[in-house]
């Protein structure tokens, strides 16, 4: 392989045609640059200038590796200029979160890609355990969670707190225990989980989700609040799940005394330096979420 260094003295004695300035504009000795130009003949086994006193010409070998020379020490040159470039707006940023702040976060970060063309937003919807996996592997730059990371591998800051909701059919006004207990329980992957947070903190009589009976079960988010549209059951939900709804007009919001709010955290690789456009984007969903 050729010694790039050498390479790039050759060239540059090539392009000023004198020792000494060449030695002067690379910082080196004028030594230090016929003994760049020995190595690389040597490595080569070509002879690439025919020297003359002080002067010199290119052998037919030296021409040849000057013409291809120049355009590697380019190239390379290049290379370290975009390595060491870390756009804001430009390159593919990849997040994963579960889907009820990904309904609200996705939407906005597209309109973020709308005004800069460069920036690629690479979303994922996924539960925590898959997320926190998803860093842990490189899989994804950042991800948002709604429970503190277990892996030693992945860091969390709380971010934003996101509001737990009461939802059941239009007409219940005040629901009461025994209001729930008759409409029945729509669940959902975290419909339990969900349920004794905020449940526990209005109602003594709660003990857990299985008190209800089952009404109804969706694993697809957009789709939980139908059957309580129809007046199949309740349930609860995150704040933003409910929002990004097509149902959201035709049910009762219930937000109840004891407020509970799920704390969204922001995740990341523990030993990966977040890039420029990354940054750009947490930023973004910082004040989305806000």
């Amino acid at each position: 392989m050729i010694n790039p260094v050498w390479l790039r003295t050759f060239c540059t004695l090539v392009e000023v045609s004198h020792f000494t300035r060449t030695a002067e504009q690379l910082n080196m000795t004028q030594s230090g640059v016929s003994q760049h130009v020995r190595k690389l003949e040597e490595q080569l086994g070509q002879a690439l200038l025919l020297r003359q006193g002080k002067r010199f010409a290119l052998t037919d070998s030296g021409e040849r590796v000057y013409q291809e020379g120049r355009d590697i020490i380019s190239s390379l040159s290049e290379l370290g200029n975009r390595l060491q470039a870390d756009p804001e707006y430009e390159g593919s940023v990849r997040l994963a979160s579960p889907g009820s702040v990904g309904l609200k976060l996705y939407r906005h970060l597209l309109q973020l890609q709308v005004q800069h063309s460069a920036l690629l937003i690479d979303y994922r919807f996924a539960p925590n355990r898959e997320v926190q996996d998803m860093i842990a592997e490189r899989r994804v730059d950042i991800g948002f969670m709604t429970s503190p990371a277990t892996l030693d591998d992945v860091s969390c800051q709380p971010m934003a707190e996101e509001e737990l909701l009461l939802v059941t059919p239009e007409g219940v006004s005040e629901p009461a225990w025994e209001q729930l207990l008759a409409l029945g329980f729509i669940d959902h992957p975290d419909g339990a989980h969900h349920a004794g947070l905020l449940l526990a903190a209005n109602y003594p009589e709660f003990r857990h989700s299985k008190q209800f009976r089952q009404a109804g079960f969706s694993n697809q988010i957009t789709l939980i609040l139908e059957p309580v549209s129809l007046g199949l059951g309740f349930t609860v939900l995150p704040r933003h799940a409910v929002e990004a709804s097509d149902k959201a007009d035709c049910v009762a919001l219930h937000r109840l005394p004891g407020k509970v709010s799920e704390t969204l955290y922001l995740a990341y690789h523990t030993r990966q330096p977040l890039p420029a456009r990354v940054r750009t984007v947490i930023a973004e969903a910082r004040s989305c979420l806000a």
